[in-house]
Order: C-alpha cells, then structure tokens, then sequence
C-alpha cells in the first residue's frame, strides 16, 4: 500500500480540509498543497497573490480551506516569496545533481517546506513529513519523496551553520527588480532591499486623538499622523475602535496624497480611482464634498463598506476615471492611479514575480492618459493631486516631467516639509513627495519603514 493510501486509510474521517473541502488525508496536509499550488500560480503564471488570496473571488484551493489554515497559507506564501532567491539558493546547495528542469511541482513542494523550516514557527519535524506525504501523494513527485524526506531534514540540521551565509551571498529579489532599484535609489538600495524582506507594521488613519489612540493600541504617532502598531495576534478588526469607525487601516505613506490639498473643507473633490477608500475617507473627514470613482463594481462596494463602518458620506460612481465627465468640473482631483505597486513589496512580495520592466514602461503610458484626463476635470483655482505606489521614476517624477512638458500652463504646487517633520528627505527640490520603504527607521525593524510612494500637487497659471 503506498503511503499517501496508507495516511488515508488512518485518516478520521472527521479531519476536513475546509468547511466545503473534502475529507483531509492528514491534519495540514491540504494547507500546504495550497500554498503549493497558489506559489506556482505566482512564479510560474505571474497571477496576483491578493487576487488568489482573495477570500470571496479567491482560488477555491484556499477559499476552501478553514480559517486557521488560510492564515497557515498566507504566512507560508508571504515567507516564501520575500526570501524565495534564498530558499531557492539553499535547496540548490544541498542537491548532489541539479532538479530536473521539468520538476516545477517538486521545487514547489520544497520551497513550501524550506519557508516553513527557516522562517516559521513550525516544528521542523510537521515541516518535513507533510511535504514527504505531499510528494508521494502527487503521481509527478511521487519518485522524489525519499529525496524531499532527505533534503528537508538536512536542511533543518544545517539551518543556523548555513542560512547565514547564504542569506550574505544571494540576492533578495529578481536582478530585474533590483537592477532598477539600485539605479534609481544608489545611496539607499541596501537598506531598502533589507527591509524589504521584514514583514511591515500595521498603520491606522485616526478621526482623532492619535496620540490617544497610540497609547491605548501600543503603537506610536508618525510624522505623518497615522498611529504604527505591530501586528496583533489576531484580526486587525477585533481591535478596540474598529467596529466604532474611530480608525481604518493605511500605510502612513498612503495617508499623504490627501494631505497635499491646501484646502478641502466645503470643497467638490474627485478621488477617481477611489477603492478601497482609504484616501476617499480622508478627504471627507477633512470636510470636502466627495465624489470617488472607482471601475469595479466590487471594489466600490467594498469602498462603500468601508465608508459605511466609519460614518463618512461619499457620491460613489461606477466609472472608469477617463471617462468621469464633469462640465463644470472640481475643486480637486485626486488621481492615484494604478501603477506597478513596486513601493509596496513588502506587504506584497509576489510583485517582483509578477511585473516586468515592460508593465512598468505600460503602466506609465496609461498614468499619463489618467493624468492628461484628470486636468481637464479641475476648475480654475483648483489643484490637481497625482500619485502612486511605485518606486520608479519612469511612474512618477518623469512621467510628471513629461505631462509639464507638455501642458506649459501647469507646474507643480511645491510641498512644505515642515509639515512632517521627520519625513523632511521625503520632499525632492522641485516639491514633489518620494518616499521610499528605508525612511522612518526604528531600532526595531517590525516598526521601521513605509512603503514607496510618489505624489505632487499640479495647479493651473
């Protein structure tokens, strides 16, 4: 009898996969062959690992699991792809011969268990003998378990001898990725692409009293105003203050688009690609009189959600941004517009997996079309605030460049570092924001960092 029949026949037919999955072979079995399965979507088809994480719309593999073991899933993939050059680089060194080029479904089984063994608290031991049972239960790595049972359990011997070393001696993340990042950021690429691969605090946008809020959540005040906790044990929405609305989750960096406005209280503001609401509900708790726009009737419905829980009053229209028709146009506008992400690796590590220098060049054509758009929405007097979350300049400061080159009649409205003192390097000579993940350092890494942003504030001569 083989093995993986052998576990079935001692399987209790009470150990389920998932409230709706079939009856588990054994206990965490089917949680690591979905992150088997979602980590192969992500390095080998490029999909989303938010989209396959989804717990509505999100693969049926991990939908269908329970929710201890979603949380096994998400902690085992974010692991595994902040450090996925250096598992890969450990399971290499201890191969005799390389793994053979069509065993993608066996190196997926590997990494699965190496982030579990090198950068998880699970016992080495669950580690190694759910991926041999993993491997035996799969009919293409079924000759490969003795290989995994082998590599697995000499990796977790030579752990602390190696990992160091290795760690020093391998890149972190795709040359392509890092190549782009060293050229833009030379004199910070290091301690960007070392906090990278530390999983990032929580930041609230408070109503108010964020120093109130900081000491009764543990956290601290930022330049910025948000409030950084580290991460609880459980759910961000069992928090204090969560179901009362007084908060809602924003990296500080996101919180500082809205903030660029000279004026919103009785203003008409546009948020054209709104969802899921976050700079939305700043601009109404400011005072301005909100229209957020978003393409997708899902997202806008989780925006109106989110609105919903924090008593905020906001015009919703379903519409892509370049096609909001507004005759006699806005106060504001506010444009963040979709980009690359690539200023929020660390929260979204498959992004260097999933994006190409070529995204970046076509995402920059379509940030322009927004922005040549966004213009002819703002009234005479008003501003105009552009921004993403990307780190390149190709998004952001020369994309603008081009739109200014183009449009004589606009330049940009210089930001005032003295309003977040502590972020002052964050403001480049011409007044445009830039952050990037190695500002705001703390002595402890978990509370360090924001993710890379760039926005400016336009106005009409």
């Amino acid at each position: 009898m083989s093995g993986a029949r052998s576990a079935r026949a001692r399987s209790n037919p009470r150990n389920h996969a998932g409230r709706h999955g079939p009856t588990d072979a054994k206990p965490g079995l089917a949680a690591r062959q979905a992150a088997s399965r979602l980590l192969s979507a992500v390095t080998e088809s490029r999909a989303s690992l938010d989209g396959l994480l989804d717990p509505a719309g999100g693969n049926p593999a991990f939908t269908n699991l329970g929710d201890q073991d979603r949380l096994l899933v998400r902690a085992i993939l974010l692991s595994a792809l902040r450090h996925l050059r250096v598992i890969d680089a450990f399971i290499d060194r201890l191969v005799d011969n390389p793994l053979p080029d069509g065993a993608r479904a066996l190196r997926q089984v590997l990494r699965v268990a190496a982030a579990q063994i090198l950068y998880l608290d699970v016992p080495d031991r669950a580690a190694v003998d759910l991926a041999v049972t993993q491997a035996d239960s799969d009919p293409r790595n079924r000759r490969f378990a003795g290989l995994v049972n082998a590599l697995l359990r000499r990796m977790a011997r030579e752990k602390d001898e190696l990992l160091p070393a290795i760690s020093a001696e391998t890149p972190a993340f795709p040359d392509w990725f890092e190549d782009r990042l060293r050229k833009s950021y030379p004199a910070d690429a290091d301690a960007i692409l070392k906090i990278l691969s530390e999983p990032p605090a929580i930041d609230l946008t408070v109503k108010s009293d964020a120093a109130v809020w900081a000491e009764r959540l543990g956290g601290l005040v930022l330049p910025t105003g948000s409030v950084r906790i580290g991460r609880p044990e459980g759910p961000v929405s069992g928090l204090a203050g969560f179901e009362d609305g007084e908060w809602w989750v924003q990296d500080a960096a996101a919180s500082l688009p809205a903030q660029l406005f000279s004026k919103l209280d009785g203003l008409d503001i546009v948020d054209l690609c709104a969802a899921p609401g976050g700079k939305t509900a700043q601009l109404a708790l400011a005072g301005a009189r909100v229209t957020a726009c978003d393409q997708s009737a899902n997202r806008l419905e989780r925006l109106r959600g989110n609105l919903e829980r924090l008593g905020l009053d906001v015009e919703t229209r379903l519409t892509r941004a370049q096609d909001l028709e507004a005759p006699d146009g806005f106060d504001g506008v506010l444009l963040d517009a979709p980009c690359s992400s690539t200023g929020t690796v660390r929260r979204h590590p498959d992004i260097p997996y999933t994006k190409t220098p070529d995204d970046i060049m076509r995402l920059a054509r379509v940030q322009r079309d927004l922005l040549d758009h966004a213009a002819t929405l703002v009234r005479a007097g008003g501003e105009l605030v552009f921004s993403n979350c990307s780190l390149d300049p190709q998004e952001g400061e020369e994309m603008v460049a081009g739109f200014l080159a183009d449009h004589p009649a606009w330049s940009i409205r210089p930001a005032d570092p003295s309003r977040w003192p502590g972020l002052e390097t964050a403001i480049t000579p011409l007044g445009e924001v830039r952050t990037h993940p190695a500002m705001l350092r703390h002595e402890d890494p978990r509370l360090a960092g924001l993710d890379g942003f760039y926005a400016v504030v336009l106005t009409r001569r």
